[in-house]
């Protein structure tokens, strides 16, 4: 395993590039031989459940400021599984540049390798502009859980300004492309065509194989009783989207929730893996 810990000034923005890389053992287990933190971002290899790795992203700095330029990757190669979680909610702020920041995610799964990428949630505070990208690249027979929440705004105060664009490829073929964007500046973002009222946004991503044979159906999720939405759209491919709007993080939170329990069978992303791994762990005790 390699760490290190590094990161550019602050003046002009911080300058950071976080890698984490697993592999499958050979034992049915998964070693990570990268973890390599940077900046604002240090990488801790977590408990976790099953025969997967987990790591956890834990906050060294406040960031991101305006002017920060940030990147994150994680490459899970063929038969490995990987859970990245974050100890908190990323919290955009303004900087002393003027110039937005910038966050860069690039993720790549292998073949019969699994991600579960569940991160809190993104928080555009009053006067922050954030520039978000994900490009994610899928082998065939890859399987992904992706977990993307915006909260606008802390209590209390109007949102910063948060575009978020999420790519992803499956075995060199374009699954998804979406972009989104919020807050002042950006044409008709609190109308009734896009957010309104709510301040929370959130989306799951499940991509799976097994989804080829079954494809989910289109669904309305039933309403959060604090009043937010979900909406699960098979996509043209073995993966199926839910977009959620919701008046705060909690209710985001557990309208995302609901989902994974009705797209998943155990809920958590944890038995989206290939099916001789999933019969081991019924006749194994839980590590």
């Amino acid at each position: 395993m390699t760490a290190a810990v590094t990161g550019g000034s602050r003046a002009g923005g911080v300058g950071a590039a976080a890698r984490i890389a697993a592999v499958a053992d050979g034992c049915g287990g998964t070693v990570l031989p990268v973890l390599a933190g940077d900046g604002p971002f240090a990488l801790r290899r977590t408990r976790a459940t099953g025969r997967g790795a987990q790591v956890t992203v834990i906050g060294a700095m406040s960031a991101p400021l305006g002017g920060d330029r940030l990147e994150l990757s994680a490459e899970v190669g063929a038969g490995a599984e990987l859970t990245v979680t974050s100890a908190a909610a990323t919290i955009s702020l303004p900087g002393t540049s003027g110039e937005p920041a910038t966050y860069d995610v690039r993720l790549v799964v292998g073949q019969d390798a699994v991600l579960r990428w569940l991160p809190e949630q993104v928080i555009a505070a009053a006067g922050s502009d954030l520039r978000m990208t994900t490009r994610v690249e899928l082998a065939a027979g890859a399987r992904l859980v992706y977990r993307d929440e915006q909260v606008l705004g802390r209590a209390g105060e109007r949102p910063g300004r948060l575009t978020t664009r999420l790519t992803v490829h499956r075995a060199g073929e374009l699954l998804l492309d979406q972009e989104l964007s919020f807050g002042p500046g950006v044409p008709g973002w609190d109308g009734p065509a896009v957010v309104h009222r709510y301040r929370a946004v959130g989306q799951l991503l499940v991509v799976s194989p097994d989804f080829a044979h079954e494809p989910p159906a289109a669904a309305l999720l039933a309403a959060d009783p604090d009043g937010g939405q979900a909406v699960s759209t098979p996509l043209a491919g073995p993966a199926v989207l839910v977009t959620a709007v919701a008046p705060d993080a909690l209710c985001l939170r557990r309208l995302l929730d609901k989902a994974m329990r009705t797209v998943l069978p155990n809920g958590d992303g944890s038995g989206a893996h290939h099916p001789q791994t999933a019969a081991a762990e019924r006749v194994s005790v839980a590590r």
